[in-house]
């Protein structure tokens, strides 16, 4: 599995950015939001049930994750067809502000390393990566436990500080001094 302070690793993929089939698909790459933080989130698979409740609050914070320049990114392996399909039947879903992009040929996955061998889909994993493209944290959960998007958040503010953040360190707080 990739780690920390590797290179993002290239990608080309179509995502979901609407629920209207006239403008639903949008070509991404690893240039596409070039000099930008950006929060890849990786979910199993689309119509099931812990995944549109990380989904869902993702899109709910993500104004604020705009505001500190980072971008949302959701993947699965599922096709663009089934994200748009699942856009469209799931309410909560049908609007969200970031695009959800389709790893359907599982290479940004596997090249990242968190292809679940046993289920042959994403494992439920986070990755923040700066505006180098170099990965400067990550997350990888059991594929029935659901992140905390707060949590993810709040990380992104302590990595964008870069100094030392003490634990539970929230956003306005005082960094550690080393004397």
């Amino acid at each position: 599995m990739l780690n920390i302070g590797d290179q993002f690793p290239q990608f080309d993929v179509t995502g979901v950015v609407s629920a209207n089939l006239q403008d639903a698909f949008i070509h991404i790459n690893q240039t596409t939001y070039e000099g930008k933080w950006k929060v890849f989130f990786f979910w199993p698979k689309d119509f099931t049930f812990v995944c549109p409740t990380e989904i869902a609050e993702f899109g709910r914070l993500n104004s604020d994750f705009s505001e500190r320049d980072a971008q949302v990114l959701g993947v699965s392996t599922d096709s663009e067809f089934v994200h748009l399909a699942w856009k469209q039947q799931n309410e909560q879903l049908r609007d969200l502000p970031f695009p959800m992009l389709s790893d359907i040929k599982r290479d940004l996955t596997e090249n990242l390393g968190i292809l679940n061998k046993k289920e042959g889909v994403a494992d439920r994993a986070v990755f923040i990566v700066d505006p180098q493209n170099i990965i400067r944290f990550v997350m990888v959960t059991d594929l029935s436990v659901g992140r905390n998007p707060k949590e993810v958040l709040r990380i992104v503010d302590a990595l964008q500080t870069d100094e030392l953040c003490p634990c539970n360190w929230q956003k306005g707080e005082s960094t550690l001094q080393v004397t």
